[in-house]
């Protein structure tokens, strides 16, 4: 029977109840545990699919299909285990499906209410597809004293009873701040903070105290005293130079080895952490540095492009360079006498990430340009991939008026929705296949590369299964055409309707692709494309 690990934060929300989720676990894992983490959101959207990037940073996508959380990518990132549909919850997917049953009368004229309805729903879901695990890390969204959490928080409080002495415990993350007019730490809000949650009926079993400043001997006592835990189970989380320093750190402080004692299992030996350590010395002992342009719509807030911003130190990590990310407005150069020059040369390679909507579009477009002419290594990603065809198609091919129906009406469709460029027949085909046209993709597809491909020799393979998310596509039509102008297309679908990825040949790395390799990156196994378009830009800092 799975163990549960129920995880709050109190104080302030951002103190890294994510990070510090996706540490513990992975420590467990160097011990030899099977986990798995979740995330119980307490807002009321179904999902984030239709949440602005602005307030709440990238969608995580899974393997079958979900949009999630971007704490998911973290959990991804620091265990290996791929997230799925049941490993996240909104408060508005419950509620949702709880108005859906009651309209069917599965509740056969029952008041529905908080209590039992809604909780048994959130107990439900943490239950859910556990039997070969042996821990499971709940994450509460928010924090303690949100109206919004209390059917989460009530929900650990009845699940606690129900899984018995032993089977579960709670981390409380909360925040020691340091008050710099007085120079002391001060404890009281993490006081506030646990007598909140123990009043909601959950005591915690371990502190995790996140503070600037060292954590001294008797102020841990002075914690432990007044929220009833043990010396040893308040647990200091001073930042760190890099995330993936983070499980090491925790590790040095004890956390792992609490939490353990905190369920009656006494550690045995020392964890297997050989990978994180050859990970923070390749971070900290790179032997070169190169500068990745990355042409964006929401480059004020790093939080849209997370998994893309991961990814690229991944590559830097696989090629033992220290990797500088410049982001660039794309919308810079569509203003009147924009140059655009200043802006990329001092980059080593230039990337285009996915996007929506016809914002920043030409800008991005130009810079595409800039990296064919120059010689500049170049990686499109989704909306990136689509750029990169319609530069070749009005630089290269003579389609001046090469376009995306995104962008409005066109005559030349060179990025559609499949439902405008594929004929009735193909649409049909594909219907068949489980592949409806005009509808979202999202999650994993397969595709087959050419053999004798640019991207066939960077994955090793002629197979690959990579993540979408998606309406858009490449025209087909406008293959030939393309292609007569250098732009091959060496990724399609396995029915050979879909362009996944296109390359160019003769320029020293150019590939656009229409799925997102960044979701599958992680600091022990990069990604491939990101793992050479780095290496890319490695040989590019060389002959400036």
């Amino acid at each position: 029977m799975a163990r549960y690990i129920f995880i709050t934060g109190g104080v302030v929300s951002s103190l890294g109840k994510g990070l510090m989720a996706a540490s513990l676990a992975a420590l467990l894992q160097a011990r030899g545990y099977r986990v798995r983490i979740r995330k119980f959101d307490p807002y009321l959207n179904v999902d984030p699919g239709t949440m602005s990037p602005y307030q709440h940073g990238e969608v995580y996508v899974t393997d079958d299909g979900a949009e999630t959380d971007l704490d998911l990518g973290h959990y991804e990132r620091f265990t290996g285990v791929s997230a799925r549909q049941s490993d996240n919850v909104t408060s508005g997917r419950i509620y949702q499906q709880i108005i859906q049953r009651e309209r069917r009368g599965d509740y056969l004229g029952a008041t529905v209410q908080v209590i039992p309805h809604v909780t048994d729903a959130i107990k439900a879901f943490a239950r859910a597809d556990t039997d070969d695990l042996d821990f499971v890390l709940c994450e509460i969204g928010g924090t303690v004293g949100d109206i919004e959490s209390l059917p989460f928080i009530e929900a650990i409080r009845q699940l606690r009873n129900e899984l018995g002495r032993g089977q579960s415990i709670s981390v409380h993350v909360t925040l020691v701040p340091f008050i710099s007019a007085a120079g002391e730490l001060k404890t009281k809000p993490t006081q506030h903070s646990v007598r909140e949650l123990a009043a909601l009926g959950v005591q915690p079993d371990v502190l995790v105290c996140r503070c600037e400043q060292p954590l001294p001997p008797s102020e841990r006592a002075k914690i432990a005293l007044f929220c009833n835990v043990p010396d040893s189970a308040v647990i200091p989380a001073l930042d760190a130079k890099s995330i993936y320093a983070v499980p090491l750190q925790y590790h040095a402080e004890g956390l792992d080895a609490e939490v353990l004692r905190a369920f009656g299992v006494e550690p045995e030996g020392s964890p297997d952490l050989s990978r994180w350590t050859d990970i923070v010395d390749r971070l900290t002992n790179p032997e070169g540095e190169v500068t990745i342009g990355v042409v964006g719509k929401y480059v004020g807030l790093q939080d849209a492009y997370k998994s893309l911003n991961e990814a690229l130190v991944h590559g830097g990590i696989a090629n033992r360079v220290k990797v500088n990310i410049r982001w660039i407005d794309a919308e810079l150069f569509e203003r009147d006498h924009a140059e655009i020059a200043p802006h990329l040369e001092p980059c080593h390679a230039i990337l285009v990430p996915g996007a929506f909507g016809e914002r920043g579009a030409e800008g991005k477009i130009a810079s595409v340009r800039f990296a064919r002419e120059r010689g500049v290594p170049y990686f499109g990603i989704c909306f990136g991939m689509q750029m990169a065809c319609i530069e070749g198609a009005r630089d290269l091919a003579g389609i001046a008026e090469a376009s995306s129906t995104e962008f409005g009406p066109t005559p030349e469709p060179v990025v559609g929705l499949i439902t405008e460029w594929m004929g009735r027949d193909g649409l049909e085909k594909r219907e068949e296949q489980g592949d409806l046209g005009g509808t979202m993709r999202l999650g994993a597809y397969e595709a087959k590369l050419a053999g004798n491909s640019v991207v066939a020799s960077i994955y090793g393979a002629t197979a690959i299964s990579e993540r979408h998310r998606h309406r858009y596509e490449v025209n087909t039509h406008y293959r030939d055409a393309l292609e007569n102008g250098g732009l091959v297309f060496s990724g399609m679908s396995p029915d050979g309707t879909l362009p996944e990825i296109v390359e160019r040949p003769d320029h020293p790395w150019f590939v656009g692709v229409q799925f997102h390799p960044e979701l599958k990156s992680k600091p022990f196994d990069p990604h491939p494309l990101f793992k050479s378009f780095i290496e890319a830009a490695l040989r590019q800092s060389r002959l400036v």
